[in-house]
């Protein structure tokens, strides 16, 4: 028997490919006997924030995603898709109705055996730790105790955007390092006085996100945003993140009047972070505000910045490419605490950490998915594929092997990246199928 710990999107999604493969699973949940500042409902599957999964075509990244997910058989993906409600080019969910249909399925599945109690250690034997990003303090004091690293665990996700390579406009932007030390590792976005002012001023009055009431000023602790920076003065930001000093622009020979830097974010150099500009702006409003730089006036940002109560691992350091402990395999993770951030991606987390701990169980190979495909290119990121400091990440087309086809149109390229990805996927199911159903 296989104990999950945690019935969200990720804990489910686990529960039920485990069970497909005729593994019986002691599915365990505190609710309702406890629940976490943020849960109001006793059903399985609760959507805390938004009801939407996010964009449908297979010209993004989450519509590929989710498209991977049916077709490995999730769980949630079938829920999602019977309770789906009108919302443009997004899937969107009548929320109970999502929740309830993942309930009664795993309630109903006779290999899978609901408890209802907090857990408070690591269990023996095999075991996927699904708890979120609102792991109860108990369980967070043993993982870390069962990592034995003094940063295993993030309390507070503290994250600048990141905006694609390929739409960075270049003819405003030069790559230098600050008195041309260590290379050329930074890209600079310069701006003239004007246009500073301008983007100082909208950065100063920008609408913040809410604060929810399981979080505290201690987001804000040694990580001023970037935005409380804009509004202490005309130069702050000049002084800080946005400092020109030792950056000379090779156009002109001289220093800019204040200068925005973008640093690699992992090693294909693909992804770009905004150095410096941790932020609790709503996400519109970064798009609108950080937009008026210059070089960034038509920026593709796959992640927004972010200053919220997240408790997550430093997964590139401690989980292997399957989401398994490197130092205890039997003992896996899954959902947002492993570094994916978002519905979906806690769900393709959860489905691939059960799918092939369910196969080693039963003595068969691994399936193993590489980053043609999204699902595979969660589990590198979160396992190695990352450039300093590890920040959660949705799923996008950066963190995929770039299209080598020719060259294309975006909206034309991400949909023969995503083509070939399914294509992928199905030739792997053409042999592995019968591999991942109960077949007794």
């Amino acid at each position: 028997m296989v104990k999950v710990v945690g019935a969200g999107l990720a804990g489910s999604e686990a529960a039920w490919q485990l069970a497909r493969q005729g593994i019986e699973v002691e599915l365990v949940e505190m609710k309702p006997k406890k629940r976490t500042p943020a849960h109001t409902s006793d059903l399985f599957c609760e959507l805390v924030c938004s009801n939407s999964l996010r964009g449908a075509s297979l010209e993004n990244a989450p519509g590929l995603l989710k498209e991977e997910l049916r077709r490995f058989g999730s769980l949630i993906m079938l829920s999602a898709d019977e309770n789906r409600v009108e919302a443009g080019g997004a899937l969107a969910v009548d929320r109970e109705g999502f929740a309830r249909g993942v309930t009664d399925r795993l309630r109903a599945h006779p290999l899978i055996h609901i408890v209802e109690e907090e857990v408070c250690e690591i269990p023996s034997g095999d075991v996927i730790i699904a708890t979120g990003p609102l792991t109860s303090e108990p369980l967070a004091d043993a993982i870390l105790r069962f990592f034995g690293e003094d940063s295993a665990l993030s309390f507070y996700d503290a994250a600048a955007p990141i905006v694609t390579a390929e739409s960075i406009d270049m003819t405003s932007a030069f790559y230098a390092s600050r008195y041309d030390k260590g290379g050329a590792d930074y890209i600079n976005c310069p701006m003239n006085k004007d246009e500073y002012v301008a983007f100082r001023t909208e950065l100063a009055t920008a609408e913040e996100a809410e604060v929810h009431g399981f979080e505290d000023g201690k987001v804000f602790e040694g990580c001023m945003p970037v935005e409380v920076m804009a509004r202490r003065g005309e130069d702050t930001l000049r002084y800080g993140p946005l400092k020109p000093r030792g950056i000379f622009d090779p156009k002109t020979g001289k220093q800019p009047y204040a200068v925005v830097q973008l640093r690699r974010d992992n090693r294909e150099g693909t992804l770009f972070n905004i150095v410096g500009f941790q932020t609790h702006l709503k996400h519109p409003e970064q798009k609108r505000v950080f937009s008026m730089i210059p070089a960034l006036a038509k920026a593709n940002f796959v992640r927004y910045g972010v200053m919220h109560r997240n408790t997550y691992l430093n997964s590139p350091l401690l989980l292997d490419r399957f989401y398994r402990a490197k130092q205890e395999p039997r003992v896996a993770f899954a959902g947002q605490m492993t570094g994916v951030e978002g519905y979906i991606e806690s769900c393709a987390s959860g489905l691939y950490a059960a799918m092939n701990m369910g196969l080693r169980l039963r003595g068969k190979a691994p399936i193993e998915l590489d980053d043609l495909t999204a699902i595979g290119a969660l589990a590198k990121y979160i396992s190695g594929d990352v450039l300093g400091d590890f920040q959660p990440m949705n799923v996008n087309f950066g963190i995929m092997q770039p299209w080598d086809g020719g060259k294309m149109k975006k909206r034309e390229r991400y949909r023969a990246i995503s083509e070939r990805s399914l294509e992928f996927i199905s030739k792997l199911l053409e042999e592995r199928m019968i591999d991942l159903e109960d077949n007794r």
